[in-house]
């Protein structure tokens, strides 16, 4: 949180300034601030009371990342049932899915066992999945006190796959942001058709930049998508 949303300033610095903001989870509380809808305090209570509430679900489940088109992937995870479910379409061929801990291992064995690519995400709790309604009642009062405001800058959610009024990102907003699975390949074509056309990901490493452009790679003008920093690399 704190390097992305440095990253922003130091753009802002330099004379870019965004249009718009996405946010991929957590990553949404610091684009909310970024474009103005909630104050530094505000946001980082956001980003500090989430990460606690999380500990009450730690070490019961875990994500995986498959890079296989969404249709794919949930027939791929159909055995388990609700025991895992889709956390993340972050482009054509890049989703990321959530659930038990027993249930992800075995998903990694049929994997190996089929020549389907898989990646463990190293946490050790289950976001974006029905786990997370446990934490519902504990986020909603502790973050009861933010006071969410309109701003200039599009919010454009990954929640929704689309720009929202800025106004409700109460607690409730950071509860679904938590729970929902990350629509982020919606959301960037949502962008695109909306007139959007330069991406700029502010990380402290460039995850973001594959998903986004696949997502647009069949868009005809050629929208361009950079990074900031490389882990690793001086800049």
């Amino acid at each position: 949180f704190s390097v992305m949303v440095s990253l922003a300033e130091q753009w802002r610095e330099l004379g870019v300034r965004p249009d718009a903001v996405i946010g991929h989870s957590q990553g949404e509380i610091a684009a909310a601030h970024v474009a103005g809808a909630l104050t530094l305090s505000d946001a980082a209570k956001v980003v500090a009371l989430r990460s606690q509430a999380i500990t009450a679900i730690a070490g019961t489940g875990g994500m995986i990342a498959i890079p296989r088109p969404l249709a794919q992937v949930c027939a791929l995870i159909r055995p388990w049932g609700d025991a895992i479910s889709v956390a993340a379409h972050n482009g054509p061929a890049s989703t990321v899915v959530t659930g038990d801990v027993t249930a992800l291992d075995e998903l990694m064995v049929a994997c190996e066992r089929d020549d389907v690519p898989a990646t463990r995400i190293p946490v050790d709790y289950a976001s974006h999945s029905a786990r997370v309604d446990e934490l519902r009642d504990t986020l909603e009062e502790k973050l009861s006190g933010l006071r969410p405001r309109t701003c200039d800058v599009d919010f454009i959610s990954t929640v929704t796959g689309a720009r929202l009024d800025t106004t409700i990102l109460d607690g409730d907003y950071w509860f679904a942001n938590l729970r929902q699975p990350v629509l982020f390949e919606q959301t960037v074509r949502w962008s695109y058709e909306h007139g959007y056309r330069t991406f700029v990901e502010c990380s402290p490493h460039p995850v973001l930049t594959v998903g986004i452009a696949e997502s647009l790679e069949d868009c005809p003008d050629s929208p361009r998508v950079i990074g900031t920093l490389r882990r690793n690399e001086g800049g």
